[in-house]
């Protein structure tokens, strides 16, 4: 039996001070650290090292009506329609207006767009009235990372902290503002003193079995601001991506929306193109619909459709196009013994993009003062209940920029609480439910809140996460992630402790939003955008308002009201 001793801040650091914290380093938290005022003092906090969030695995583009032949307006009406009535109009409106500023400011900065001569390339992804989705080949997000990455390094006011995990937000006990983090930090629990925290941590598709998220992506913004009484928004739209590569032992790796654009076509094991007897747009109908035509198809066609794909098939795109827009996807889809030139790709829906997230107004600011959040985990209403492909990357860039204008109040600093502590406890037996939750959790949402839903699975998956919620939060690796005092500060006594710590602190995460996306699928009894019910398959005009959370409170509002505290 392993037991593991921890000893509590008389060896600590005291708290480290910044003016603003934030947590995470993708599209979003690189760019709102650039836009911040020069004169803060930034954190940048990355619990893996830079590049490793799904911004940088973006491979269509990013969304903006620039071309002569195109309009804000138009991007307007493409993003309405496809949030399926759920999208704030104001909000939308906020973004395609200053879509155009957005790119200049990233070729400002370096991002190098392919271009058609001194003309910026364009292409059409599905449910776009028009080409405006702008592309670096078919790694746009690595792109725009790695050009905002050197930026960052090169800004004297900005502290990066990587492998630091992000345990609990600190709130003053009496006002309840934000002013601060707790973090998981070489060896130590150690608070981080703010005036304000920004949360862009990105999605949570690793709750999923079968997603294109990488494996940072595991809510844990949205499990912070949750925990810490946040109002939360939409959070059983999940966009499942229509055509991630399915092969044995390969990464869901995601086939671009661009692909489908430039004519690739849908093909079953008989080699007909099925699409179009779902949807009237056939393969560039939004995703939302193609998941679920390759979902149905399955149904019909297989005997054991979960484990089934289709095929997506490029030889009707000119191999030269072929080899100059999409070399990556070549690459890896060679990797696994597919020659895309010569042979359709096997593709099958997997866990994209989360709708939903932390309820936020135009200015980022959540309904806790002095907390922000940005980027997939907000949720900012310009996705509605199904995001349009490529406005993303377009979201964390507009909503970014905002944090020019921030306004921090001065907080006083608490004092750091420096007792002894001295906790044994039998860790391994608590690791070993951990990893059995974090192996088995993935596949049981799958099954109950993946692309088809209804009741009876979602109330028995409901039962099975609060009972794993229950069994772990009893344990000393509970305790030590979640119920220290903000202001203490612990000092580990073994790499292999932190370790463990932070498997413990993620598998809670997505516990919680494993929790709140099943709650939320089950409260609302309808099917629109990324949310689908066999039980209650149509759309029902009664529910065209928002699902909104706080603790344990499920309630809705119309569109485009906010509850902001």
């Amino acid at each position: 039996m392993t037991v593991l001793s921890f000893h509590s801040a008389l060896s600590c650091d005291r708290a480290l001070q910044f003016d603003i914290v934030v947590v995470g380093s993708g599209a979003a938290g690189l760019y709102a650290a650039l836009c911040l005022p020069s004169h803060l003092n930034v954190a940048l906090i990355t619990k893996d090292t830079l590049k490793t969030g799904a911004s940088d695995w973006a491979q269509g583009g990013i969304a903006a009506a620039i071309d002569p032949a195109d309009s804000p307006q138009l991007h307007l009406e493409d993003t309405l329609k496809a949030g399926a009535g759920l999208c704030d109009r104001e909000a939308v409106e906020f973004l395609v207006d200053r879509a155009p500023d957005a790119i200049a400011s990233l070729l400002e900065m370096g991002v190098a767009f392919d271009r058609h001569g001194k003309k910026l390339s364009m292409t059409l992804e599905a449910a776009h009235s028009r080409p405006r989705v702008l592309h670096a080949a078919d790694t746009t997000g690595r792109a725009i990372v790695a050009t905002l990455t050197e930026k960052v390094l090169a800004r004297p006011n900005i502290k990066i902290l990587s492998q630091a995990v992000a345990l609990n937000l600190r709130l003053d006990p009496q006002k309840g503002f934000c002013r601060g983090i707790n973090l998981l930090y070489k060896n130590k629990i150690l608070p981080v003193q703010a005036s304000a925290v920004i949360l862009a941590t990105g999605g949570g598709g690793q709750v999923f079995a079968q997603t294109t998220n990488p494996t940072v992506s595991t809510g844990d913004g949205v499990a912070l601001a949750w925990r810490a009484g946040a109002i939360l928004r939409d959070l059983e739209f999940i966009q499942f991506h229509p055509t991630a590569l399915t092969v044995p032992g390969a990464p869901r790796f995601l086939i671009s929306e661009a692909v489908r654009g430039e004519g690739a076509h849908l093909i079953d094991e008989r080699g007909k193109r099925f699409a179009f007897d779902y949807h009237e747009a056939g393969e560039l109908a939004p995703r939302d619909v193609v998941s679920r035509a390759i979902f149905n198809h399955l149904q019909k066609t297989t005997d054991d459709p979960a484990r089934a794909h289709v095929y997506l098939d490029m030889r009707a795109i000119a191999p030269e196009k072929i080899r100059h827009r999409f070399p990556n996807i070549i690459q890896v889809c060679q990797q696994w013994g597919i020659d895309v030139f010569s042979q359709p790709i096997p593709v099958a829906p997997a866990a994209h993009y989360w709708m939903g997230g932390i309820a936020t107004d135009l200015n980022c600011q959540t309904s806790i003062e002095g907390l922000y959040a940005i980027g997939e985990t907000a949720s900012t209403g310009v996705h509605g209940a199904n995001r349009l492909a490529s406005n993303s990357l377009l979201e964390c860039i507009v909503f970014a920029a905002q944090l020019s204008q921030i306004e921090i109040a001065s907080r006083p600093s608490p004092e750091e609480s420096f007792f002894l502590v001295d906790e044994n406890g039998d860790w391994e037996g608590e690791m070993k439910t951990i990893e059995q939750v974090r192996q088995n959790l993935p596949s049981l949402m799958w099954q109950s809140a993946g692309i088809s839903r209804s009741q009876e699975t979602l109330s028995t998956a409901i039962a099975q996460v609060n009972s794993w919620r229950e069994e772990i939060s009893k344990g000393a690796i509970a305790h030590y992630l979640l119920q220290l005092s903000p202001d203490e500060c612990v000092t580990l006594t073994s790499s292999l402790a932190e370790q463990q710590l932070r498997l413990g602190a993620q598998t809670m995460n997505l516990l919680d939003i494993g929790y709140l996306i099943l709650k939320s699928a089950a409260f609302r009894t309808e099917s629109r955008g990324g949310h689908y019910r066999s039980d209650y398959p149509q759309t029902d005009p009664n529910w065209q308002v928002h699902t909104l959370v706080k603790a344990e409170e499920w309630g809705s509002t119309l569109p485009p009201a906010i509850v902001l505290q």
